[in-house]
Formats: C-alpha cells, structure tokens, sequence
C-alpha cells in the first residue's frame, strides 16, 4: 500500500516537472521563432509569437505545430512602387499546421488567416492630394478620408472654380473592396462642383484611387476590406506560408 502511495507521488511530480519542461521550452521556442521573425522581416519592434497546443514537446517531437499566432503592431509593406512603403498596423495572423526544418532555421505554416488595420490618414497618401484639373477652371484634390457608415468612406474634395474655392469641401460615399493585392476606392456617385457638369473620367480620376499592397510577411495575401471608424479593417490569407527562414 505504502508503495503505491510512493508510486502515485512520483508519477504526480513527473507529470508536474513535464508540464514545468514544457512551458519552459514553450517560452524558449517564442522567443527564439519572435527573434527570427523580427529579422526577415526587417522589422522595428520584436513581434509577438505565442504556440498553442499542449505538450509542446510532443509536438516537435512529431516535426510540426498545431497553431502559431503572431502579432506585429506595425508592419512596412511594399506596394509595388519602388521604395514607396504603406503602413500596416496591428496584424495578427493564426498559422495552421506549422512545419520546421531539422536545425529550425525555417518554418512554414499550411494556412494562416489573419486581420490588420489601415487608418485613414496612411491610405490618404494614396489618394490625389495634389490639386488637378477636372474641367476647363475647376480644379480639385482631395482633403480627408473618413467613416461614412455602413461600410463606406466618406470621401471629402475640396474644388476651386474659376479661381474661387469652394466654402466647404463636397463630400462623397465610396465602397471599398479587394481586387487581387489591391485596396480600390470608387465612389458610388460623382459629386458637383459649384453646378459645373464635368466629364465622369476625370471626376473619377481625383475621387477613385487605389493602393496595391503586395508585401506582406511570410506572402500572406489580402482577402478582404471594410471601411471602420478610423480606417479599413483587412482580413488576410495564404497557405504555405512563410514564418522564418
């Protein structure tokens, strides 16, 4: 009896000192994956990487991880521009089924989903900011991006006609939406400028834009857009993606 009571406290402390090894190499492991990360992607800040699942150690026993989420608070991406970078903030990806190398220099995940965040003032610089001719004395730019509600932009155009301005900017609601690795911008209706009727091509070229973003980490690519009080809201996905190496 007094051995199977010596026998139950050794399997209780073992079991104790496992789950002690595992989170301790479970930490050592986000760290290490966080440090990497940080330097193929060039980035400012250390990111966040937490490993789900339990036992760790089993799991890279058996080469592979369940589940990897990652958050980088402000992402650089390429925008297909030359060094024109657009500001990507708050992104946070869940990897599936996350693959490593022998000696752990790569990893590459099945799938991976995820959200970000664009504010206003960053995809602003995108638009025509520059003051252009729409018309025989009418020129115009835009000025503010902003919620519209329901998912729109409200997209607000200061105009000069003949050498005056306009008292107050003209506002438009615009849908926003993914096409492949670019955000599009499109007004739903052309707004009037002190009454001048203007050619729809050349409204649409200062109220319509678009932004391409084909740099983000590991090739996650964009799925789609929505527009939120203080920015678009993007989801994210891909498969074999790329987490270090």
């Amino acid at each position: 009896m007094r051995a199977l009571r010596i026998l139950s406290i050794v399997v209780v402390v073992l079991a104790v000192l496992f789950v002690v090894v595992d989170r301790v190499a479970v930490n050592f492991a986000e760290k290490e994956a966080a440090d990497r990360l940080k330097t193929t992607e060039n980035l400012a800040a250390t990111p966040d990487v937490s490993i789900k699942g339990f036992p760790f150690l089993t799991q890279v026993a058996g080469g592979s991880l369940d589940d990897v989420q990652v958050g980088i608070d402000t992402y650089e991406a390429a925008t297909g521009n030359g060094a024109q970078k657009i500001r990507i903030d708050d992104l946070r990806a869940d990897m599936k089924g996350v693959e490593f190398s022998g000696d752990y220099s790569s990893a590459t995940a099945a799938s991976a989903t995820g959200t970000a965040f664009i504010s206003y003032d960053e995809l602003l610089k995108t638009a025509k900011s520059d003051a252009t001719q729409v018309a025989p004395g009418v020129s115009a730019h835009v000025v503010g991006l902003s919620d519209g509600g329901n998912g729109k932009i409200k997209v607000e155009v200061e105009a000069t006609v003949l050498g005056t301005e306009l008292p107050k900017p003209v506002s438009v609601l615009s849908s926003v939406a993914v096409e492949g690795d670019t955000v599009r911008v499109h007004a739903d209706s052309l707004p009037s400028f002190g009454g001048v009727d203007l050619a729809e091509n050349r409204v649409r070229a200062i109220t319509d834009f678009e932004q391409r973003i084909d740099g983000l980490p590991g090739g996650i690519r964009l799925d789609k857009v929505e527009a939120a009080q203080n920015g678009v809201e993007i989801t994210v996905k891909g498969s074999d993606v790329r987490l270090a190496g």
